[in-house]
């Protein structure tokens, strides 16, 4: 009797996986039908992948089944040989032809598809790096059959190929664009697939979940629900969990990326414009006595040892008659409510007036540091005066003198990374397109929370755990539709 009822035990088990996997399956087939909607042209194409400006080498890349045809109509080797007889992977020496007419003496790279950026076959000249003759070799190749590529288009096919998915591909701008050692690191991790693999692991889990609810429902003599409800909840909380994690780094991945937005304020010569200066290491913002002299914004880019800062140097607030200053201050004061980091003045060797006290109002509930300027000299305003009406971090400096500024840096640090950014094991949403989709996943996971608490039915928690499902597939791909898939590579740089 116990035997069979281990055989029945087994059969039981087995219909029930056979059936988790059978919906598992459709699932799959029903997203891949939307992958199967991007459309791809398939001729090949051709682009100069290399800056074009004079340089010591210039890059012409083919890609595409026709590569190494059109390659060997324009090619020719020293050793007369053809590149279609030659194996992957390897380079060439000779020329490229029109006709009779030598364009320039080249190396040619091979790599034949799958084992290529976009899987499919790919032929690199290398030639030397002028504007001229690389143009002329890209009209000679498209001259015998190439067409120009689109901007994006080989990582395009890259992703349509299966080669990356869509969060990988967008990394590779990123890298591209990256203005600091952090964006640099974040963006090579998510090229390796870090944040792919986070989100791979979590749809496997809501998939499992959808698989078991809907072989349930199709099955209910094997496949009990009885008591899954508080089981799913535990496996939802989890997963909610890891999503907030990831979305907790987004703010910081987002500055990594773009840099933190900055804002100088202060009042009328309190030396703001001192302070861009030495940050910035040249003179660019006019420092004069006079009160008012900035009268409108001023933006520049500066890199604080891997901390990108976006700082904008504003006009002096204060009360004015005078009409444009009076507009330099407005915006000022626009700025200052959309920093993410709001930067003080205040000059120590006067006063405390009614502008100062407006400018402490308005800093109140923002991310700012007072910086006590012209520490140099005699003080008349103390860190106590301030902190009667503003309790923010304060650091003494001297604009003049550039004293201070490491421990601005390291202030900045701890505000906004809590003093150190690691990548051995974080992963950074640094895409707001990513950011979105996972708020919408996390939407969805919630209302599965809810309509267990309420008791209904299980159709319910398979409908919301299939949107999160979806809305996670769209950051690695799955299931974006083809505009979107067409805007992000419409970003790309041509070559690329």
């Amino acid at each position: 009797m116990a035997g069979s009822y281990e055989v029945l035990r087994r059969a039981v088990l087995y219909i029930m996986n056979f059936h988790k996997f059978t919906v598992e399956v459709f699932v799959e087939l029903r997203m891949s039908r939307k992958r199967g909607r991007y459309s791809m042209k398939t001729d090949t194409i051709a682009a100069i992948a290399t800056a074009m400006t004079s340089s010591g080498i210039g890059i012409v890349r083919i890609s595409g089944d026709e590569a190494v045809s059109i390659t060997d109509r324009i090619f020719e080797m020293k050793n007369q040989k053809k590149l279609e007889d030659m194996p992957t992977h390897t380079i060439h020496y000779g020329h490229i032809h029109d006709g009779d007419e030598v364009i320039d003496e080249v190396m040619v790279l091979l790599m034949r598809g799958p084992k290529s950026y976009t899987r499919e076959d790919t032929v690199e000249i290398d030639c030397h790096g002028g504007v001229y003759v690389m143009k002329r070799i890209l009209e000679t190749v498209i001259q015998y059959g190439a067409r120009p590529a689109e901007p994006g288009e080989f990582t395009k096919r890259a992703f349509l190929n299966g080669r990356i998915d869509l969060s990988q591909a967008e990394s590779v701008i990123d890298v591209i664009n990256s203005k600091n050692e952090f964006a640099l690191k974040s963006s090579l991790s998510q090229l390796s697939g870090s944040v792919s693999e986070k989100i791979k692991e979590i749809r496997g889990t809501v998939l499992h979940e959808i698989a078991f609810i809907e072989s349930a429902l199709d099955d209910p003599e094997h496949i009990s629900l009885d008591g899954y409800p508080e089981k799913l909840s535990g496996i939802v909380s989890d997963v909610i969990k890891k999503i907030d994690k990831l979305l907790a780094n987004s703010d910081n991945g987002k500055m990594l990326k773009e840099g933190i937005s900055t804002v100088i304020v202060g009042k009328p010569n309190a030396g703001k414009s001192s302070l861009l200066n030495s940050l910035v290491g040249e003179e660019k913002a006019i420092v004069t006595d006079i009160a008012g002299t900035t009268r409108d914004v001023l933006e520049e880019q500066i890199n604080l040892n891997g901390i990108l800062l976006n700082i904008i140097d504003t006009a002096g607030i204060r009360d004015t008659e005078d009409v444009v200053e009076k507009i330099g201050v407005e915006r000022a004061k626009k700025y200052l409510n959309n920093a993410d980091l709001v930067i003080y003045v205040v000059d120590t060797s006067t006063a405390l007036d009614e502008n100062d006290h407006e400018i402490m109002e308005l800093l109140k509930d923002r991310h700012a540091i007072v910086l006590l300027n012209k520490s140099d000299l005699s003080p008349v305003t103390t860190v106590e005066d301030i902190r009667k009406h503003l309790d923010k971090k304060m650091i003494a400096i001297s604009a003049k003198e550039q004293t201070g500024m490491d421990d601005l840096e390291e202030t900045i640090k701890e505000m906004f990374f809590s003093g150190e950014v690691t990548f051995n094991d974080e992963v950074y949403i640094t895409n707001i397109r990513h950011k979105t989709s996972l708020q919408e996943a996390l939407r969805s996971l919630h209302l599965v929370l809810q309509s267990i608490v309420d008791d209904m039915p299980e159709d319910f928690y398979s409908i919301d755990l299939m949107n999160a499902y979806e809305e996670l597939g769209n950051i690695i791909g799955e299931s974006v539709e083809d505009d979107l898939v067409n805007e992000i590579f419409s970003k790309f740089c041509m070559g690329k």
